[in-house]
């Protein structure tokens, strides 16, 4: 049985290509996620197709942030396939919506705090409140889960202090940004590896180019999943 805790990220052009990577790792992965970047190329489709024709789980990084009325609707529309996760924006508004339009199903709404791909800089840049950056991701965390969020994105470097949050108890953290012992960063800046980023509270690790990009990608996946077995 698959260790669900590794999300393999499938990051690649189209559905026919994610279904030739779902292939090649077989068993070994249970769990996917689908990002805007396929959306215009069978992303929805193949998140069907994966999670009705073969047993996989879900997670669908749409990272809605419109008015409330649109993200209900987008939600409740997108709540059909029968999904495991889906992406909001950390906004309380947003994520109030996101769960007004997944109520009655099991699809769990987990809020985006920092990409993290941006650091104080990036934030500058897009005129957010001083501060650090680790404490405005607890804090946009926390308002997140007040709103109902069933758990939040964040880098593997606040996984720690955001399970500590009394507001987190029960609620799920899943971590982009992780990077195997060696890998290439590629466009991330707050990152761990995959063993660390459990040890500090996450409960699943989203993996995509260091498994995909692999010469082995199932051998890749299994060295992530040997590493995280040991927590």
């Amino acid at each position: 049985m698959s260790d669900d805790r590794l999300i393999v990220a499938l990051d690649v052009p189209h559905a026919v290509a994610g279904m030739e990577l779902a292939q090649t790792l077989g068993d070994a992965v249970g769990f996917y996620k689908i990002g805007l970047g396929m959306l215009t190329g069978g992303g929805l489709a193949l998140a069907n197709e994966l999670k009705q024709e073969h047993g996989k789980r879900i997670f669908l990084d749409m990272k809605l942030f419109d008015i409330g009325a649109t993200v209900e609707a987008a939600v409740r529309g997108l709540a059909q396939f029968d999904l495991d996760f889906l992406t909001v924006h950390g906004d309380p508004h947003v994520v109030a919506a996101a769960k007004q339009g997944a109520a009655g199903t099991d699809m769990k709404i987990l809020a985006v705090t920092i990409l993290t791909s941006l650091d104080r800089a990036d934030l500058d840049a897009a005129l957010i409140q001083p501060g650090d950056l680790g404490d405005l991701v607890l804090t946009r965390a926390g308002r997140a889960l007040d709103a109902g969020a069933d758990g939040v994105i964040a880098s593997p470097q606040e996984a720690a202090a955001i399970r500590a949050l009394p507001e987190a108890t029960g609620k799920l953290i899943v971590t982009p940004g992780v990077r195997p012992q060696g890998a290439a960063l590629g466009d991330q800046k707050r990152v761990a590896t995959p063993g660390q980023a459990i040890a500090d509270g996450a409960d699943h690790i989203v993996v995509g180019r260091p498994i995909w990009q692999a010469e082995d990608p199932a051998a890749a996946a299994r060295a992530v999943l040997q590493e995280i077995s040991e927590y």
